[in-house]
Parts: C-alpha cells; sequence; structure tokens
C-alpha cells in the first residue's frame, strides 16, 4: 500500500513554507561583504540552501566549490569574473557550478540578491591564490541561524512535528518590490560573457515553457538534470491542482509569483519569497494555485515523484530524471552537457539575444 510511505502522517508544526522576508540578513565575517538568509543545513549530505546578498561594489575573492552549487539571480547584477565561468548575470539568470570548480572571483555591480543551493562547502582563497582563508559550509549556515534565533527548515518527516518558531525580523527580498514573475517570464537580456561556449548559466527568460500530457496546467522550464544523482531543477508555472504525489525524494521550492495552497499551510496560502523543503516520504493529497495570477516557483527535485488518484490507489506516473530529459528533447530543447570533464550534467541553454 502506498499509505505505507508516512502513514498518518499529518504535520501542524514547523513543516510548510518558510517566509524568506521574516528571517533577517547575517553579515559573515569572512568573506567580508556577504550576507546571508539561512533556510536549511543538513548535518548529513553538508547540503545548505540560504538566501545571499552582496551589496554594489563588494568583491569576492578566488573560490573553489567542493560541492556543486546551483543558484537564481534574485534581483541586482553578478560579475563572475575570468576563467571557464567569465559572465555577467543578471536578475532571472540561473547558474550551474560543478563540484571541484574554482572561481577567479565575483563582483557585484549593483545590490545582488540570490538563491543558492550549495552541495558541499565552498573554500575561499587568500591574494596568493592558493592559501584557504575560510570556509562556508553547512556548520556555518546552522551556526548563523542560532546565533540569530533563526529557525531551519526541517530535513526530515518527524523533525516536522517541531512547534513552528516566531519570525525574528522582517527584512523583505528586493525581488519582491516589483513584478518578480518577471525574473523568468520577461523579455530575455543579452547575459555577458562565454555563454556560447557553455551552458553553465542562462536566462530562464529565453527558455520556452514544456508541458507534459499528463499535467496540462503545469508549464516547465527545465534547468539542470543530472544523469549521475537524478537531481533535477525546473521552473514550474503550476495553474491548475497537481494530482495526489508522493515525494520519493526531497525537494525544495521557492514562491516567485502568486499564491500556492499547500498542506498544513493557512487558508490564503503562500506568496512571493517563501520558501519549502519536501522531505522524502512527504504527501500531498492536492496542491494548486489560489489565484488568478500565474503561480511561478523555483524547484530543486532530489528524487522521482509518484502520482495517484488517492492514498491506497494504484500508482498513475512517475516523474524522474528520464522524464525531465524526454520532455526537453521531445520539445527540440535539447539540453547540453556539461563543460567540465566527469561533469554528468544536462543543461538548458538559449543563445544570447534569444526569447
Amino acid at each position: 500500500m502506498s499509505t505505507g510511505y508516512n502513514p498518518d502522517f499529518d504535520p501542524t508544526g514547523i513543516e510548510g513554507g518558510v517566509d524568506t522576508q521574516t528571517i533577517p540578513w547575517i553579515a559573515l565575517a569572512q568573506p567580508a561583504g556577504l550576507a546571508l538568509k539561512p533556510l536549511r543545513a543538513s548535518r548529513e549530505t553538508g547540503l545548505f540552501t540560504a538566501v545571499l546578498r552582496l551589496r554594489a561594489g563588494t568583491a569576492l575573492p578566488r573560490a573553489v566549490h567542493l560541492g556543486a552549487m546551483d543558484m537564481l539571480v534574485l534581483s541586482g547584477r553578478l560579475n563572475y569574473r575570468g576563467g571557464d565561468l567569465a559572465a555577467s548575470c543578471g536578475p532571472g539568470t540561473f547558474g550551474y557550478v560543478p563540484a571541484n570548480t574554482r572561481v577567479e572571483g565575483m563582483h557585484a555591480d549593483e545590490d545582488t540578491e540570490l538563491l543558492v543551493t550549495c552541495h558541499g562547502p565552498i573554500a575561499f582563497l587568500g591574494a596568493d591564490g592558493r592559501t584557504i582563508t575560510s570556509i562556508l559550509g553547512s556548520m556555518d549556515i546552522e551556526r548563523a541561524a542560532r546565533a540569530h534565533g533563526v529557525a531551519l527548515v526541517p530535513s526530515t518527516l518527524a523533525e516536522c512535528m517541531q512547534q513552528r518558531a516566531a519570525p525574528v525580523r522582517a527584512e523583505p527580498l528586493a525581488m519582491t518590490a516589483g513584478d518578480a514573475a518577471a525574473l523568468v517570464t520577461g523579455p530575455a537580456s543579452a547575459i555577458g560573457g562565454a555563454l556560447d561556449a557553455h551552458p553553465h548559466f542562462v536566462d530562464t527568460r529565453a527558455l520556452p515553457w514544456l508541458v507534459n500530457p499528463d499535467t496540462p496546467d503545469v508549464g516547465l522550464k527545465i534547468l539542470r538534470v543530472s544523469e549521475e544523482t537524478g537531481f533535477v531543477s525546473v521552473i514550474v508555472r503550476h495553474n491548475g491542482v497537481a494530482p495526489p504525489h508522493y515525494h520519493l525524494g526531497a525537494a525544495d521550492f521557492m514562491v516567485l509569483a502568486g499564491r500556492i495552497g499547500y498542506r498544513a499551510g493557512p487558508p490564503e496560502g503562500y506568496g512571493p519569497g517563501v520558501w519549502f523543503y519536501e522531505p522524502a516520504g512527504a504527501r500531498h493529497d492536492a496542491t494548486q494555485r489560489l489565484t488568478d495570477e500565474d503561480l511561478i516557483y523555483t524547484a530543486n527535485l532530489f528524487g522521482p515523484i509518484q502520482f495517484d488518484s488517492g492514498r491506497g490507489t494504484p500508482i498513475a506516473f512517475v516523474f524522474s530524471w528520464m522524464t525531465y530529459k524526454a520532455m526537453a528533447d521531445a520539445a527540440g530543447s535539447h539540453l547540453l552537457r556539461s563543460s567540465f570533464a566527469g561533469d554528468a550534467s544536462l543543461l538548458a541553454w538559449a543563445p544570447l539575444g534569444s526569447g
């Protein structure tokens, strides 16, 4: 029986979305100029998620990503300097940095905010380009949250039963001051750098919405598919009601536009800036938009989603990384292989000025 995955699980505690607007910006001592809103940190895998902020003029030093990272620029403009990842990234830019990649430095041309998921620590280097001066990892995220009274999103179904902590201090994201949907649906803009040489940064506005016949009210912009881990990154336009489903692998989401009706959530749902983490085994009997505007959110899927027609009913279909790859191929929106040797990611790509 499908109910065997999480029998009698009916969360009433901290499970659900966390509003990033109610989390304070926490400045880091090193590297200087970087502040963050901590969202989740895994003690088991070292993965962490946060919203980062760099003030205009901030320059971050060279760094080595000891684990892979994906990001979405929410506001401002960030330049990756030199090396294989040279690019100028504005609002709506999705980026993917493989593990063990050296970044030659970053510079914020404007106040910049970005959502990042890091699968391992980032080691920042000194002026000699070799000495490690600081490391940002999941323990640092956890320590910063604890020091400022911020409750991190739970990582397991059992932890979801904790009581929700009161908000600490409201500090809104810049993207909520305007039309956040334009991040991924507005006219595409030319992103500078060597984007014709590799697909590791892409303007999501230049990508088409893909629709699967099994879920006609849901459009997807497929950003990354890993043939090694099965991880998938997408932008979702969700204008219907999703069938009942289990998250066989964990997933996370951030609402960019509209309001989402969600298990364990308030009647008015959740709006832009709310971030969710779905522990492996979580079930949704229905998920839907609550207003007439497009419901748009980011999604990282760390395993398949199994759909049915109700608790205890047979499996109707399963979405895995193979489903998303097949969707992209069928639509002629082919994914390109990572330009880094040994990295098994397939990445969205659009030529400069497209869209």
